[in-house]
């Protein structure tokens, strides 16, 4: 689903501690271009582990066959080659996610953006060679980006291209949403402790068999380590996201110049700010997955007031003066 492109960061410090064997389980694979692992606490009523693996890899398949970039055979790569400016017909799934794209667009001041697809692609971030483009290029490829060129009717479930060269890329949204509907098919099962990683990104519900409370580590957002910034201790039992975006996992350098995967809609070109990553905690996957890019793609000073204004719960780590710095917001700081 190429959310790696946006930086998976998130460990899931659970799963390095002691298990209890009696009640707890884990089931893990690779699905979507990642990995994902799943924390469950089972009682007697609780299905085979092998039909809980079985549900999850249909799941993540079936959702990849919708939204992957990568597949000229996903739903959204046919809705990108239909180069006409009529109503076309999506899914429920992806029209609810091009709503709230929309409002996070409107509430970043333009900085989320799915239509980017095209500026990825001329950056060589969709899985081609890195490259700078020309001034030229970029110029060429702006007035073809902007949330506004695309029209969603979510009630009949349909878009509209105003521009018919639109392109929309759904990476930044669709791991989170994968592990919304990962978590809500596991307590379709009767499952209602869990923690659920897909490529780094998470959702967890209740706590572990021994009553604690699971926690997330915040990997240090610099490049070529594995250090830990920060512990969160997930107090909150009814479930809750746990997204990051970072800038320092996907980039490239050309004499000397550091070129990352979060690109400015407006310039064309990547974020020169100081901010490396942002976690955002949320009830909703797919509206954290959001968030935190576009938390990402204001800078810090931007993302802090944005925070507070949405009271969101975000963590924000930036460079100050060659030191990382964090940020919390007030309602990440009452979470804790």
């Amino acid at each position: 689903m190429m959310k790696w492109l946006f930086g998976v960061l998130l460990i899931p410090f659970a799963l390095m501690g002691c298990q209890n064997a009696s009640r707890e389980a884990e089931v893990s694979g690779e699905a979507q271009g990642t990995t994902y692992h799943i924390k469950l606490v089972l009682d007697g009523t609780s299905p085979p582990l092998e039909e809980i693996r079985r549900q999850v890899s249909a799941t993540l398949a079936e959702i990849d066959a919708q939204m992957s970039n990568y597949r000229e055979d996903s739903e959204i790569s046919r809705i990108n080659r239909e180069e006409r400016v009529t109503w076309l017909p999506v899914s429920q799934e992806i029209a609810e996610l091009l709503v709230i794209a929309h409002t996070v667009y409107e509430r970043s001041d333009g900085c989320y953006d799915l239509t980017v697809k095209p500026l990825f692609d001329l950056w060589g971030f969709s899985g081609q060679e890195n490259r700078v483009p020309t001034r030229d290029e970029i110029d060429a490829i702006l007035p073809r980006i902007g949330m506004p060129l695309l029209e969603v009717d979510a009630v009949n479930q349909r878009i509209r291209k105003k521009d018919p060269k639109l392109k929309i890329d759904l990476s930044s949204i669709a791991q989170g949403y994968s592990v919304g509907v990962v978590a809500r098919n596991l307590e379709a099962l009767g499952i209602r402790n869990y923690l659920v990683e897909i490529g780094g990104e998470m959702m967890v519900k209740g706590g572990k068999a021994n009553g604690n409370d699971w926690r997330v580590a915040v990997q240090t957002p610099t490049p070529l380590t594995q250090e830990i910034q920060k512990i969160i201790g997930v107090r909150e039992r009814g479930g809750t996201a746990i997204m990051t975006a970072g800038t320092y996992q996907h980039f490239f350098e050309e004499n000397g110049q550091t070129y990352s995967h979060i690109l400015n809609p407006k310039t064309g070109r990547p974020v020169t700010h100081h901010l490396r990553s942002v976690t955002v905690m949320h009830n909703d996957p797919a509206w954290a997955d959001a968030w935190d890019t576009a938390l990402l793609c204001v800078g810090e000073k931007e993302a802090a007031r944005i925070a507070e204004a949405e009271k969101l719960k975000a963590l924000l780590i930036y460079d100050y003066g060659g030191k990382l710095k964090e940020y919390m917001s007030k309602a990440f700081v009452v979470s804790q």
